[in-house]
C-alpha cells in the first residue's frame, strides 16, 4: 500500500509543478488553488508513504520521480525540448533511485552478510 501511496504522491507533485507554471506568479485564482490544493494532498500521501519507507529514500523517490514526469509531460504537452542530454539524465536518475532502493532492501544486505534492519 505504501507504494500505492508514493505514487498517488507523485501524481500530485507534478501537478504542482505544472499548476505552479501556469500560476503565473500566482496571479491566476484557479491555477493558485490548484497548485496549493495538489501541494496539500501530495505532501499527504507522501506522509502516509513515510510510514514505511526511510525517510530519506522515500523523499528520494517522491522529488525523483515527480522531476521525471514533469520534465517529460513539459516534451510532451508544453513543446519543451527534450534531447539526449536531458533523456541521459532521466535514466541516470531512474537508476540513482532504484540503486538507493536497492541499498536499503533485505537482499541487498544479505549479500553483505548484514543482518536486514
Amino acid at each position: 500500500m505504501h507504494w500505492l501511496y508514493l505514487g498517488i504522491a507523485v501524481i500530485f507533485e507534478i501537478a504542482v509543478a505544472i499548476s505552479a507554471g501556469k500560476a503565473n506568479g500566482f496571479t491566476h485564482p484557479g491555477w493558485t488553488l490548484a497548485t496549493l490544493a495538489s501541494g496539500a494532498i501530495g505532501t499527504f500521501f507522501l506522509s502516509l508513504a513515510l510510514l514505511t519507507f526511510d525517510v530519506g529514500v522515500g523523499y528520494a523517490i517522491w522529488t525523483s520521480i515527480s522531476g521525471v514526469g514533469v520534465v517529460i509531460l513539459g516534451a510532451l504537452f508544453f513543446g519543451q525540448r527534450l534531447n539526449g542530454a536531458k533523456a541521459l539524465g532521466i535514466l541516470l536518475v531512474i537508476g540513482g533511485v532504484v540503486r538507493l532502493k536497492l541499498a536499503d532492501s533485505a537482499q541487498l544486505q544479505a549479500a553483505r552478510g548484514q543482518a536486514p534492519a
